[in-house]
């Protein structure tokens, strides 16, 4: 694979569970489905790969996983929606060369990695896949997570990912900048405002990289940062994201200050 286009990269949510599919949720989700579609118009050229590293695949043991199968199946990984959202398709074909190389790229990183030849497509991939090509034409694969969330770490694997962007791979890390399932309603407006506001400076903070990055590992340090993530699986994918793009500048391609009765969540690009 080989291209002269240097790719973004994306850190964005994916929404609660099925919700493109759901009626109901069409109205609280417009913002972030116009979002989402977007992204193929915000690319110079078509990708030839989508990289997703979604919240929701964790690796538990030391290497990372990356998933290998040439015809990922889907994964239903929520509760209680409609019986109609355990039989979606999202047929993208996946790419066992690319896993191939990310595997190598992070091996020589010194970072371990294998291949998963069994695992399908979780929500946070194939939702806003879906949102941004129906049609299910771009290759798809994922990369896990790990269940540490050491910031650093997570950086580190962006960093050994950058090569893709060179060869039309779109690295997007899939999560939401707050996610705090047990204060989603009023008393998450504050916090999640809080945390919004010093996420966007800190990630506005382009022309000072290593600034970036350090106040990026200490996370934890932002105002009401453990309201926001009690636990940061969906705050995570940011640092791969943010590894990959290393210097490149933020653009915030979709803010909410209304989002699930009065959050304030916002979507990023990094491009050079």
């Amino acid at each position: 694979m080989s291209s002269t286009v240097l790719l973004p990269t994306y850190f964005i949510s994916h929404g609660g569970g099925p919700w493109p599919w759901i009626a109901e949720a069409q109205a609280m989700y417009a913002p972030l489905r116009a979002a989402l579609a977007s992204i193929p118009e915000q690319l110079s050229t078509p990708p030839k790969a989508i990289l997703m590293v979604s919240a929701h695949w964790e690796a538990e043991q030391e290497p990372l996983l990356v998933m290998a199968a040439d015809q990922p199946s889907m994964l239903y990984d929520y509760y209680g929606f409609p019986p109609h959202t355990y039989q979606l398709s999202y047929p993208a074909t996946g790419l066992p060369v690319l896993a191939q190389e990310v595997q190598a790229l992070l091996t020589t990183a010194g970072i371990p990695a294998v291949l998963d030849y069994e695992r399908d497509f979780d929500h946070g991939a194939f939702v806003p896949a879906y949102c941004m090509y129906p049609e299910a034409q771009i290759p798809m694969l994922q990369l896990s997570i790990h269940s540490d969330y050491d910031p650093q770490k997570h950086i580190n694997i962006g960093q050994a990912l950058r090569p893709l962007r060179e060869q039309g791979v779109l690295i997007i890390g899939s999560g939401l900048s707050y996610h705090n399932l047990r204060n989603m309603g009023p008393g998450g407006v504050q916090p999640s405002a809080q945390f919004d506001r010093w996420l966007h400076e800190t990630l506005g903070n382009h022309e000072h990289p290593e600034q970036r990055l350090e106040a990026l590992r200490q996370w934890e340090q932002a105002p009401s940062a453990r309201i926001a993530h009690p636990r940061e699986d969906h705050l995570i994918p940011l640092m791969v994201a943010i590894g990959a793009a290393q210097e490149a500048v933020a653009h915030r391609f979709h803010h909410e200050t209304q989002a699930f009765g009065g959050l304030t969540v916002s979507s990023y690009r990094f491009d050079n």
